[in-house]
């Protein structure tokens, strides 16, 4: 390893962190020891985090978090920082260099893998979830998960590009010049992928949630098109955006049964749906319907390791904005109030500052 060791917090090897210290609900602020890197890791120094739907699963500790997350447990997975240490073998990136990083930990001998088909590896763990985390001052990750972050990305950007690189797999599952596009769920994924598909062309956007305050949380980052569902008809936009059949491609970010419903009935023939959301439990599914309008449906997990991170910071470099879906920003010490914010559904992205 390198000389060059971060600076001791309240101890010589000590650092802050966010830990699901008991199985119940909620996280609680612990001192941890510094991680200890192998040859092929790096050692980062977090800036910025920022909470994602997922930590709300185990700050509420809910059945999936139960039966997924082992206790005790360092959280967060969505991190900007930089470079403060690094193992013998590493190559190519260098103390001080500012990054984020892939939070799904892959292994090396699957098919997938071999393949070059990373994000489908079968033995993906997460930092966070099943892996010790970045919600902590420093994070130890294999230095084949960094990605460099360049200066037109600030931490704050480098903090959400973790959410955002699902977005951008979803969005870019199928061709999106000049179609019509259907999103249902406007929380800040959704509304990501609302605007990355206006970015790459796509010639309507329309979103849909029952929570206007996320749908014109929506209309203030992108140009599209808010439908809440729960008051209005969604075939009634139609003849505004001069449709007549119906969405050419769909993006269920929602995981809501009734929301997949809709977006079916409302695809044209051969429409195209990527699923992200997760609807709870086993969900009735009308079959016959999805097979007479030959409606193709993608399962979307998580980013394409690496070509989700270059297309997304090419995008964000080349003018896709995606910074107002960021609504609070709060000192980790208040980490409590952020959690508070994305729990109370009236928020959009939320960071915590660790500086």
């Amino acid at each position: 390893m390198t000389s060059e060791m971060p600076a001791p917090v309240s101890g010589a090897n000590e650092m802050k962190t966010l830990v699901k210290a008991r199985p119940e609900p909620g996280l609680w602020m612990e001192t941890r020891p510094v991680p200890e890197i192998g040859p092929d890791d790096v050692l980062i120094k977090i800036h910025k985090t920022g909470i994602c739907g997922t930590d709300i699963h185990i700050w509420n500790w809910d059945d999936w978090a139960q039966r997924t997350v082992p206790v005790p447990l360092v959280t967060g997975h969505e991190f900007a920082g930089s470079i403060v240490d690094k193992g013998r073998n590493v190559e190519g990136l260098e103390i001080g260099q500012r990054c984020s990083g892939e939070g799904h930990l892959i292994g090396k001998t699957s098919r997938q893998s071999r393949s070059g088909k990373f994000h489908l590896d079968p033995e993906t763990r997460g930092i966070g979830i099943n892996e010790p985390g970045a919600f902590a001052q420093y994070l130890r990750l294999p230095a084949f998960n960094v990605v460099p972050l360049p200066d037109a990305i600030d931490d704050e950007i480098g903090a959400i590009l973790d959410p955002l690189g699902n977005a951008v797999h979803t969005a870019l599952s199928f061709d999106l010049i000049g179609e019509d596009v259907l999103i249902t769920g406007a929380g800040p994924i959704g509304i990501m992928a609302a605007a990355v598909a206006r970015h790459v062309g796509a010639r309507h956007v329309v979103i849909t949630d029952i929570n206007q305050a996320r749908l014109d949380l929506a209309a203030q980052v992108a140009d599209v098109v808010p439908v809440n569902v729960a008051t209005t008809d969604l075939r009634s936009v139609y003849p505004a955006l001069k449709m007549s059949q119906g969405f050419d491609v769909g993006m269920e970010m929602s995981g809501s049964q009734q929301a997949l419903d809709q977006m079916v009935d409302h695809m044209v023939m051969g429409g195209r749906i990527a699923m992200l959301g997760i609807p709870p439990g086993k969900s009735p599914v009308d079959w016959s319907r999805i097979v007479f309008k030959a409606i193709t449906i993608k399962g979307v997990y998580g980013r394409e390791i690496f070509e989700t991170w270059y297309k997304m910071i090419a995008m964000l470099e080349n003018g896709l904005d995606i910074r107002r879906v960021i609504t609070h920003r709060f000192k980790v010490d208040d980490f409590q109030q952020g959690f508070a914010a994305m729990r109370s559904g009236l928020s959009g992205k939320v960071v915590l500052d660790w500086t």
